[in-house]
């Protein structure tokens, strides 16, 4: 028996379930993004600056594994329409320290809320016991080495922790 016969088959069931989860969890902020002109890049730039003010652009490009390129695209649109502003670091100035403004936190605020809407309606539905091990399975999908930095991010390790998911 060659390895492809005893390889299992991919939990299509599950793959697919991810896709459209992931699907709908976007399509609520998309709506709302699009009032702005803003995409999901947008999105995951404001939804980390706002968990984590004074987070630096290298803290931020190194979370969201995008390009220099493409990330100075998203923050300079979202400098200039007045959601994210930046400072010169106070003991490196060589770094900017990103933080929302009040427009740019609301914004980030009503996407949270609306997503936070959709996962509390699924474990209302689901039931909350499911809460722990939905959170281990996601966690559990992430690169082993990113874990314990993901974590620290997600229980609020700021920019001072020098997170590096």
């Amino acid at each position: 028996m060659d390895q492809g016969d005893a390889a299992e088959a991919p939990s299509y069931d599950l793959i697919e379930l991810l896709f459209f989860a992931y699907r709908d969890f976007v399509a609520d902020p998309d709506r709302i993004l699009a009032e702005y002109g803003f995409g999901r890049a947008h999105h995951r730039v404001l939804h980390f600056v706002d968990r984590h003010p004074g987070l630096t652009i290298a803290e931020l490009l190194d979370i969201l594994r995008i390009t220099k390129q493409s990330l100075n695209r998203v923050l300079k649109e979202l400098i200039e329409q007045g959601y994210i502003a930046q400072r010169t670091g106070t003991s490196d100035r060589r770094h900017r320290l990103l933080t929302c403004t009040p427009d740019g936190r609301a914004l980030a605020q009503r996407l949270a809320g609306v997503q936070g809407e959709r996962v509390r309606r699924a474990l209302a539905e689901a039931g909350p016991a499911l809460r722990d091990p939905a959170s281990r399975f996601l966690l559990a999908m992430i690169e082993p080495e990113e874990r314990p930095a993901v974590s620290r991010l997600i229980a609020g390790g700021g920019p001072d922790s020098k997170v590096k998911p």
